[in-house]
C-alpha cells in the first residue's frame, strides 16, 4: 500500500461520506462546494462544483463507467452531477450545472446509487428516500427504523430489494414494490449497525457494527435469511497476531538456516480485493473507549486497545488468471488499517496497518471510500479521524496475490518407510510355555500303540440279528451351496443424495447416546451409553441387541478393529475394555490404576497392531496378543497380553480428543489439548511434527478425520482433512498439508453438550449434531446447511454415517436412536 496523494481540508471529515471511483475522487470544499480530482492526472487542477446552498454531508459516486454520475446531498438539495459534462462545461468557460433530484429532506447520513444508476437511496435520520435521477421525483419513501439511519443498500440481483441499518441496532428489508419491510432482524449488538454489504456469488448479507461485530446472513428464495457466521474483529485480529508471531519465528529460523547454505527465504501473502461499497461511520462513535491488557509476548508493557468499528465493507475482485483468490474473501475498513477476511473459515487472511506503514499520512481512519479494480489495483481514499486530512491510497494487488503458506506440508501418507528405532517396529514377543522335568522320575508311556482301543465286547448283551444288507438304497446328492448376495461387496453410490428420509427409530428409555460407530463392512453398530454399557445391533437396528457390561462409568468412546473381530470401549472410570464376538467378557482391561485421568480416546491403529489412547498429557501406544481360549479350572485368568510400546507427552495440560488412521499405514495422530491447541504428533520420529495454537476458542471435544471407507474411493489429498468442533465455537474443517481452517460450520447450535460429527463416505457431506433437536448435514464445499433433520426429541449428541450404504444414525441425548437414508433407496 502506498500514497497517491494526500491533502488538507478547510475541516474535519473523519464522519461524513467521501467519495471515490476509478478515474475521480471528490470531497468538500468550503462546506457547501465539492473538489472533483481527476486520478489519472493528479496534476490537473480539480473540478469545482457550485450548487449547494448547504453543508454538505454525503457524496457517491455511480456504479457505470460513463457517464460518470456523482450524486451529493446538503439540507437543502440532493444533486446529481455528469462529472464529464461538467468538465466540458468548464473548459468551455460555462459554470457546471446538475440535476436536483431532492430537495429540503433534511440531513443526509447516506447515499447509495443502483448497479443501474436509475435509483438514488438517500438516507436522513428519520427516513429512506428513493428517488429518479431520470424524472427528478420522489418515487417513495420508507419509515420503520427506531432509531437515525446509517445507511441503505440496494440488493445487486434485486433492484427492488433494498437493505438499511440504524442506530437501533437493527435492519430491515425492504420490498420497494410494495413499499413494505419484508424482513427485519432483531437487535444484533449493543452498538449501531453501520452498514451492509452484499457478497452476490454466494447470496450473502454481510453486516458490520460500531463495535467491531460482523454478522453473516444467506439469502434464500421468498426473503428467507438463515444466519451463516458472527465474526468479532478485535478476537480475529489476537488471533491473527499469535499466528503470525508463530510463523515469523519459524520463517526466521529457517531463514537462518537457508542463509547458511546459501540462499533466500521469502515469505509471499495475498490479499484479494472487489467493487466496494463506501461506509460511514456513525455519529455514535465509539474511538474514546480504550482498555489496557497485558498481551502474552517477552515485553511486560501494557498494550492499548482501541475500538474496531467496521467502517468499509467491500468484496474482493474476481480474477480468472489468479487460482487462490476465494469468493468468499471480503475486505473490512476500520479505524486502524484494513482486513481480509476468509468468510469460509472465519479467520483474517492478511492485515494491512496503517501504524505499520511509515510512508503514510494517516494512522487512524475516519471514513473510507474505495473504488473497483483498476488495472490490477485498487484506490482507496482514506480521511483522518482527528485531522482535517484526506489520502488517496494505491495497492497494487500483483504483489498480493499469494496465500501465506502453512507448515511443512504433511500429510497422513508416509513418504519413507518408518526408522530403525520407531516405535512402530516394536514386536509383541509370546513367552513359549515351559514344562519343567523333574530329574530321576519316570517318563510316562503309552501303554498301546494306537489311540483309541477297541472294546472286547464282554459287557455288551449278545447279539440276537445277524448281519442283512440293505437294498434299494436312493443316492442322494449333496445340496449345492446357495451364494449369499448380500455378502458380495458393492460400492458405495458416491453420486447419491444425502440420507434425510426417516427409516426407522429405536428407543432405549432415557439412556443418553454418547457415541456410535459403524463396522468397517457396515453391517453392525456399537453403541456407547451412560449406563455404563455397550450395545451392538445390527445396521438396521433390526433384532435384540448384544449387551456387552463392565464398565463402572459411562462409557465415552468405541472403536471397531479393521477386521471387525475385536472392539474397544473407554470409559470414565479410567479404564479400556477390549472384547471379541466369542465371550460376552472382555479379552483385556486396562485399568487398575494405570491411567491417572480419564481415556479421551481410544482406537486401533497401524493396521490393527497397536491400541492407541490418549490420558492426560500423554499419547499411549499398546501392543496386544489375543487369547480366547480358556481352562475350566483358571476360568477367570485371561490369557490375552498387552505391553506398552511407547508414551509420548504432548505439551498439553490434557488431551481432549485425539484421532488417527488405522485403514493404512500412517504415522500422524492428531491431538487436541486443553489448551486449545492442535498437534500433529509424528509417530514415527516420536515427537510432535506441528502445532496450531489457538485453533478454537474453546477446548475441542470432537476431532473427525476424513478415513473414506473401503466401498468408496476418494482423491488422496481428501484424506488430509479433518473436522473439528468446540463447544459455543462451531465446527471446523481443516487442511493438515497447510494446517489452516480451510471453511468453518457455525448453523447448528452447540452451547453446552459435546455434540459430534462425521464425514460421509464419499467426502461430500458431514453431519452433525446439535442441541435444537436437529441434525445438520453440511456440504463440505458450503458453510450452508444443506438439511436440518428433524423429528428427534432431544439434543442429538452423536452420529455416524455407515461406510457401505447412504444412512445416517443419530443418537440422543433422551436415548434414541434414529436412522436415515436417501429418497432413492427402497425400505
Amino acid at each position: 500500500m502506498k500514497e497517491k496523494l494526500s491533502l488538507i481540508c478547510d475541516r474535519l471529515l473523519s464522519h461524513q461520506q467521501i467519495a471515490c471511483c476509478q478515474s475521480f475522487f471528490g470531497i468538500p470544499h468550503h462546506g457547501k462546494d465539492l473538489l472533483i480530482y481527476n486520478i489519472l492526472d493528479l496534476q490537473k487542477k480539480p473540478l469545482l462544483l457550485i450548487g449547494h446552498h448547504g453543508v454538505v454531508s454525503a457524496m457517491t459516486f455511480g456504479n457505470a463507467m460513463s457517464p460518470v454520475l456523482l450524486c451529493s446531498a446538503s439540507a437543502d438539495y440532493i444533486i446529481v452531477w455528469d462529472v464529464q459534462k461538467c468538465q466540458k462545461q468548464t473548459q468551455k468557460g460555462e459554470l457546471p450545472t446538475g440535476k436536483v433530484i431532492g430537495t429540503l429532506l433534511g440531513k443526509i447520513i447516506h447515499l447509495s446509487f443502483c448497479f443501474c444508476d436509475d435509483r438514488v437511496a438517500a438516507c436522513t435520520e428519520a427516513a429512506i428516500y428513493i428517488l429518479s435521477p431520470k424524472t427528478q421525483e420522489t418515487l417513495s419513501r420508507l419509515t420503520g427504523h427506531l432509531g437515525p439511519l446509517t445507511s441503505a443498500e440496494f440488493c445487486p440481483w434485486n433492484q427492488n430489494v433494498l437493505i438499511s441499518t440504524s442506530e437501533d441496532r437493527t435492519f430491515k428489508v425492504w420490498d420497494l414494490n410494495t413499499e413494505t419491510v419484508v424482513y427485519q432482524s432483531f437487535v444484533l449488538s449493543a452498538f449501531p449497525l453501520l452498514n451492509v454489504m452484499f457478497l452476490e456469488s454466494e447470496r450473502f448479507l454481510v453486516v458490520g457494527s460500531a463495535d467491531g461485530q460482523v454478522f453473516c446472513y444467506s439469502i434464500g428464495d421468498n426473503h428467507k435469511f438463515s444466519p451463516v457466521t458472527k465474526l468479532d474483529l478485535q478476537k480475529l485480529e489476537k488471533r491473527y497476531k499469535v499466528q503470525r508471531r508463530k510463523m515469523s519465528h519459524e520463517a526466521g529460523n529457517s531463514r537462518s538456516l537457508q542463509q547458511h547454505k546459501g540462499c533466500d527465504v521469502n515469505t509471499v501473502e495475498t490479499l484479494a480485493f472487489c467493487k466496494p461499497f463506501f461506509f460511514r461511520y456513525s455519529p455514535f462513535n465509539i474511538y474514546n473507549t480504550i482498555s489496557f491488557s497485558e498481551v502474552g509476548e517477552s515485553s511486560t508493557e501494557d498494550k492499548v486497545e482501541t475500538s474496531k468499528p467496521i467502517l468499509a465493507l467491500f468484496c474482493p475482485f474476481r480474477n480468472k488468471n489468479i487460482h487462490e483468490i476465494n469468493n468468499s474473501w471480503f475486505c473490512i475498513g476500520s479505524s486502524d488499517g484494513l482486513y481480509v477476511v476468509d468468510l469460509a473459515t472465519s479467520e483474517l487472511s492478511k492485515v494491512l496497518f496503517f501504524k505499520e506503514i511509515s510512508s503514510l499520512s494517516i494512522h487512524m481512519a475516519g471514513a473510507w471510500s474505495i473504488s473497483p479494480k483498476f488495472e490490477n489495483t485498487m484506490l482507496v481514499l482514506v480521511s483522518s479521524l482527528f485531522t482535517p486530512r484526506v489520502a488517496l491510497m494505491e495497492m497494487c494487488l500483483g504483489d498480493l496475490e499469494k496465500i501465506e503458506k502453512g507448515d511443512e506440508g504433511l500429510s497422513v501418507f508416509p513418504s519413507s518407510p518408518p526408522l530403525h528405532r520407531s516405535s512402530l517396529n516394536t514386536e509383541l514377543k509370546m513367552k513359549e510355555p515351559s514344562n519343567p522335568k523333574k530329574k530321576g522320575s519316570v517318563q510316562e508311556q503309552p501303554l498301546v500303540f494306537h489311540s483309541k482301543v477297541k472294546s472286547s465286547g464282554y459287557t455288551s448283551s449278545p447279539r440276537r440279528v445277524m448281519f442283512s444288507p440293505k437294498t434299494n438304497v436312493q443316492k442322494t446328492s449333496p445340496p449345492k451351496k446357495s451364494k449369499n448376495v448380500s455378502s458380495l461387496h458393492t460400492d458405495y453410490p458416491a453420486e447419491d443424495a444425502a440420507p434425510t428420509i426417516p427409516f426407522t427409530d429405536l428407543s432405549l428409555v432415557n439412556n443418553q447416546v454418547l457415541c456410535l460407530q459403524h463396522s468397517g463392512d457396515g453391517k453392525q453398530i456399537l453403541c456407547g451409553l451412560e449406563d455404563n454399557s455397550v450395545l451392538m445391533y445390527k445396521s438396521r437396528l433390526t433384532g435384540k441387541p448384544k449387551i456387552f457390561i463392565g464398565h463402572d462409568k459411562p462409557v465415552r468412546s468405541v472403536s471397531w478393529s479393521l477386521s471387525r473381530q475385536y472392539w474397544l470401549s473407554a470409559s470414565e472410570d479410567l479404564s479400556l475394555r477390549m472384547w471379541t464376538h466369542c465371550s460376552s467378557e472382555p479379552a483385556i482391561v486396562m485399568g487398575d490404576g494405570m491411567f491417572s485421568k480419564p481415556i479421551r480416546g481410544a482406537q486401533f491403529y497401524y493396521l490393527d497392531k497397536f491400541v492407541l489412547l490418549g490420558s492426560g498429557p500423554s499419547l499411549h501406544l499398546y501392543l496386544y496378543n489375543v487369547d480366547v481360549t480358556s481352562d475350566d479350572i483358571k476360568r477367570y485368568h485371561r490369557r490375552s497380553v498387552f505391553k506398552l510400546a511407547t508414551r509420548l507427552k504432548t505439551s498439553s495440560t490434557e488431551i481432549t480428543a485425539m484421532s488417527a488412521i488405522n485403514d493404512f499405514l500412517s504415522y500422524i495422530v492428531l491431538v487436541c489439548g486443553s489448551d486449545r491447541s492442535i498437534q500433529v504428533v509424528d509417530m514415527n520420529r516420536g515427537g510432535v511434527a506441528s502445532t496450531m495454537a489457538e485453533a478454537h476458542s474453546r477446548s475441542i471435544h470432537c476431532i473427525t478425520q476424513n478415513k473414506g471407507s473401503r466401498f468408496c474411493t476418494q482423491t488422496s489429498d481428501s484424506y488430509n482433512l479433518f473436522l473439528t468442533s468446540a463447544i459455543t465455537d462451531g465446527l471446523k474443517l481443516w487442511d493438515l498439508r497447510t494446517m489452516r481452517c480451510v471453511r468453518r460450520y457455525d448453523s447448528h447450535v452447540i452451547r453446552c453438550h459435546p455434540c459430534f460429527s462425521s464425514i460421509s463416505p464419499c467426502g461430500r457431506f458431514i453431519a452433525t449434531g446439535s442441541e435444537d433437536n436437529c441434525a445438520y448435514i453440511y456440504d463440505i464445499r458450503s458453510s450452508l446447511h444443506l438439511h436440518k433433520l428433524h423429528r428427534h426429541t432431544d439434543t442429538v449428541l452423536s452420529v455416524s454415517f455407515n461406510p457401505a450404504k447412504p444412512e445416517l444414525l443419530t443418537g440422543t441425548l433422551d436415548g434414541k436412536l434414529r436412522l436415515f437414508q436417501t429418497s432413492s433407496r427402497p425400505d
